[in-house]
């Protein structure tokens, strides 16, 4: 299953009516099973879109809906992996995929009497994205890359219909980040989860996204939104291709453009 993700007029303000304006009048829609980005200059907001679209803040003006819903608060049908993985040091790799099953609804009433399947599944998963063998092994015991691996697996182990990813692969070398963008891809092909990607680096969003919504300085807003057209599944080798640089070339000028208007 998938979900859509509206924000209609949302304004968003940190350190209260006379604070820091992060958003300003900003609108999206993200369809079900798609995958979208999120681009834009640094501080323009992006992260604080994702924290509205989930739950964990909410805007002072203008309504967030996910799957038709007002959101008022955490959306619990959501996996989110961030820029640091933040394994906890003292649970095994396999414990820490587990760890969404024992505090989200309605998994964690099934997870003791159940518990042999959610391992069973947490397995499978690690073994999708190339760490089979490693769900004993601490995260310490891991690369940079690895770890990201099993945080992926640890954001999508309760099935969500929702994937948040910020800046997720930002810390990794780019052989590292580039495999990892395949693992997604995978993913996302077979499971159909609707997907939102905030990042940085825009051949990442133009290898992953149908959609690449650019945001302008801070306060933020969409200024323009980009159609990803290469068919998929996509290969790594497309990123080398004239046409896919002619987009990220066409984001960059968006980008450009908003940093010198902030």
């Amino acid at each position: 299953m998938s979900v859509p993700i509206t924000l209609s007029d949302v304004s968003h303000r940190y350190g209260g009516a006379t604070g820091t304006l992060a958003l300003d009048g900003c609108s999206l829609t993200v369809r079900p099973g798609e995958f979208a980005a999120v681009v834009g200059p640094s501080g323009c907001g992006k992260s604080t879109l994702m924290k509205l679209a989930t739950g964990l803040q909410f805007p002072f003006k203008g309504t967030v809906t996910v799957a038709g819903e007002r959101v008022t608060k955490p959306v619990t049908m959501a996996g989110m992996a961030f820029q640091n993985p933040t394994m906890l040091p003292w649970r095994t790799t396999l414990r820490n995929v587990l760890l969404p099953l024992e505090i989200v609804r309605p998994h964690r009433q099934r997870f003791r009497a159940d518990r042999a399947i959610f391992e069973a599944k947490a397995e499978d998963l690690l073994s999708v994205v190339g760490l089979e063998g490693f769900g004993q092994k601490f995260p310490w015991q891991l690369s940079g890359g690895m770890q990201q691996r099993a945080s992926l697996c640890r954001a999508l182990i309760h099935e969500p219909e929702l994937l948040m990813l910020d800046e997720p692969f930002g810390a990794l070398d780019a052989f590292t980040r580039e495999e990892l963008w395949c693992v997604i891809r995978d993913l996302q092909e077979a499971r159909k989860f609707t997907v939102v990607l905030v990042t940085h680096d825009l051949r990442e969003a133009v290898f992953l996204a149908d959609r690449i919504f650019v945001m302008s300085g801070r306060p933020g807003r969409i200024i323009a939104e980009r159609t990803v057209s290469f068919p998929r599944p996509r290969d790594l080798s497309v990123t080398y291709t004239p046409e896919f640089m002619a987009v990220v070339q066409e984001l960059r000028a968006h980008i450009s453009e908003a940093r010198a208007a902030a």
